[in-house]
Parts: structure tokens; C-alpha cells; sequence
């Protein structure tokens, strides 16, 4: 309701309380947008505090063809994956909580829930948790690592330890799959992975890791970002030897 004052304005109230035999009237209480929004990312699924996890657990379906992205930020790729192949089932690790349930919101939009999902997790703490070896047919890392000052380098995602990962959880012939906009950047991922040894490049061309297109019929925000401002795309596959740890 809405009460005159004597300034001849109105103020808004809606509730009212017998104080002392007395009618007292309270202001609006208004839900604060960002409290609320804050209380709703909180919730955001995350993984057991502790213990393996089995990484096929992590979907409500069996798939045939199971992949992990790691950092879907606005899930373009994952939503587009999951959509374009029937068969393929991607769980999502994304650091940011606020993105983690907007993509969770979406695929349960599109009906999509049980054959994609993501985890507000950091992939570093994350992979040496998931079981079991060989479960995966694909690992994409896309337009990682926005760190470019030299002291930053130590924060890379793309570090060894998260390689040896990639590749125990990789099936053998599974894919590693990079895509960055930064040259600089490409040119390291494919020396640095080209010398673990349980890669081999799956590019184009023999030998080389470089890919001309995105063969996976989907694009991350970020990849339709730079297509339509014309900057290149540096695609990377590998792909997981036989009996490559």
C-alpha cells in the first residue's frame, strides 16, 4: 500500500504491526539483486570435499563418446557438443562459479542435462581425482591461459603435471584438442606437448599438430568472437599413443 505524507509524496509500505495497541507501519523491504544473485552461484555443483570421483558418475546418461572441456566459460562449445552428436556426453570444469550455473541453467533449458554438466572446479586440483584411466575420448583446452606477463607464466593451465593427467585419463587415439588466438602461445603448446612422451601431432599435416578448421562441429564464444573479427585461430590436435602414460 502507499501512504501520503505531509510533503504530499507517497511511501511505499507493506506490512504493518500492533505495537503498543498502535498500527506501525514498515518500509518495503526490496531483495537486494546482487544478494541474491551471490546466494544463487554459491550453490553451484562441485565435486565430493575428498576421494576419487568417477568421471562417468559425473553424467546422469552413459554416453558412448565421453569428453571433458576445461573452461567452458559461456558453454557455446559444450551446449553446441552435446547437441550435435547424440552419442557424446561433456562434463565441464569452469572456475567461476557465476558461469558454472548459467551453463548448468541452459543445458537443463534445452533438455540436455543428462549428457552435459558442469563442475566449479579447478582442472589442477580436479584431474588427479578422476578415475578411470582411459575413460575419455577427448580433453579440450579452448583459448587458455589469459595470463601475458612474464611472472604469470607459473600459472599456465597447460603445465606438466596437467598433461600427465591428460593423458591417463585420454583412451589411446583419444584427442587433446587446443585452440588460442595468441601465436606466441600456440607455438608453445605444441613444443611443450610434442615432447611428453604420450603424445603424437594429429593435425593436417604429418607431424604437425595445426588444424586448418574446428572439426568438432561446435564453437566456444570466444572462437565465433575472433572469426567474426578476423583474427586467426590457432587449432592444435594430438592424439594419445598406445600405451602412452
Amino acid at each position: 500500500m502507499y501512504l501520503g505524507t505531509a510533503a504530499g509524496c507517497y511511501l511505499r509500505v507493506d506490512r504493518c504491526t500492533w505495537i503498543g495497541g498502535s498500527l506501525c507501519y514498515g518500509p518495503a523491504v526490496e531483495p537486494d539483486p546482487s544478494r541474491v544473485a551471490r546466494q544463487r552461484y554459491a550453490a553451484a555443483p562441485r565435486l565430493p570435499d575428498a576421494g576419487r570421483v568417477d568421471v562417468r558418475s559425473l553424467l546422469a546418461r552413459p554416453c558412448a563418446r565421453l569428453e571433458i572441456e576445461i573452461g567452458p566459460g559461456r558453454g557455446g562449445f559444450l551446449l553446441e557438443r552435446v547437441k550435435s552428436r547424440t552419442d557424446v556426453g561433456v562434463v565441464g570444469f569452469e572456475v567461476k562459479r557465476k558461469w558454472t550455473v548459467i551453463v548448468n541453467d541452459r543445458l537443463a533449458r534445452d533438455g540436455l542435462a543428462d549428457r552435459g554438466g558442469v563442475f566449479a572446479e579447478d582442472v589442477r586440483l580436479v584431474l588427479p581425482r578422476l578415475d578411470p584411466d582411459g575413460a575419455l575420448a577427448a580433453l579440450y583446452f579452448h583459448f587458455p591461459d589469459p595470463w601475458w606477463k612474464k611472472r604469470h607464466q607459473k600459472r599456465l593451465v597447460l603445465a606438466s603435471d596437467v598433461l600427465d593427467e591428460a593423458a591417463r585419463l585420454l583412451a589411446p587415439g583419444g584427442d587433446l584438442f587446443i585452440q588460442t588466438d595468441v601465436e606466441e602461445r600456440a607455438e608453445l603448446y605444441e613444443t611443450q606437448i610434442l615432447a611428453h612422451p604420450a603424445f603424437v601431432a594429429n593435425g593436417d599435416v604429418r607431424a604437425s599438430a595445426r588444424m586448418a578448421e574446428n572439426p568438432y562441429d561446435a564453437r566456444s564464444h570466444r572462437e565465433r568472437r575472433a572469426i567474426e573479427d578476423r583474427i586467426p585461430v590457432h587449432r592444435l590436435r594430438f592424439a594419445k599413443k598406445e600405451g602412452g602414460r
